[in-house]
């Protein structure tokens, strides 16, 4: 059964985490309840990995990524218009047609984020295969819920594996996006669902880049 979690609050003067280890260090503390479980933490890169491995290791789990892309919007390449995972299933969002994304473009677009996911799942664990989810707890990170999109192909890519329990863990999150992915895990960790949300970065005072080679060497680590 799915229920939300809402920890916290804002005592960074609007910023409400100093960087990303400090928002994973207090996820950490919110998902306490599964420390020595051995559970599967699964970062979305790039930027949640680095979250994803102080997680892992204060709860006692295991770290590997859950590969998940951006579709993007026609003329507006910041704009999600869905998130496609490693097996082709697609999440398209209803703003999707008005931003301009029809049939063809949405077939041309999948397929360019999967070329990027191959090439990405190459780079990241070359020698070995994904952990495997099934019958484990497994927690799914990202620092940071802007349209949901991405999380909702991350959960319905864990999901397929039959997992025990999945778990959305991330700092902050658009109240509506926190309510759309509530559909898609068991439970639903949020330390803040601030009201005035524009992007994931404004909660950061210290928000840098994740850059490919960071994520191989935690993932290695």
């Amino acid at each position: 059964m799915y229920s939300r979690s809402i920890f916290g609050h804002d005592s960074t003067g609007g910023r409400l985490f100093r960087d990303r280890t400090d928002a994973a260090r207090q996820l950490a503390a919110a998902l306490s309840a599964y420390r020595g479980r051995n559970p599967l933490v699964l970062a979305i890169p790039r930027g949640a990995v680095p979250m994803g491995r102080i997680l892992a290791d204060e709860l006692g789990g295991e770290l590997d990524v859950v590969l998940v892309r951006k579709l993007r919007a026609p003329h507006s390449p910041e704009l999600a218009i869905g998130a496609i995972e490693e097996s082709g299933w697609a999440h398209i969002a209803d703003h999707a047609p008005s931003a301009g994304a029809d049939d063809a473009y949405l077939r041309a677009e999948k397929e360019t984020q999967l070329q990027a996911l191959r090439a990405r799942r190459k780079l990241y664990t070359p020698a070995r295969a994904p952990l495997d989810p099934a019958g484990r707890t497994v927690i799914v990170v990202d620092d940071g819920l802007a349209t949901g999109e991405t999380m909702i192909a991350a959960l319905h890519a864990v999901r397929s594996r039959k997992p025990a329990r999945l778990v959305c863990a991330v700092p902050v999150a658009a109240p509506d996006s926190l309510h759309r992915v509530a559909g898609y895990a068991d439970e639903v960790v949020c330390l803040q669902a601030p009201a005035e949300f524009q992007a994931v970065g404004q909660f950061y005072a210290s928000f840098p880049q994740v850059e490919d080679g960071e994520v191989v060497a935690l993932l290695g680590a």
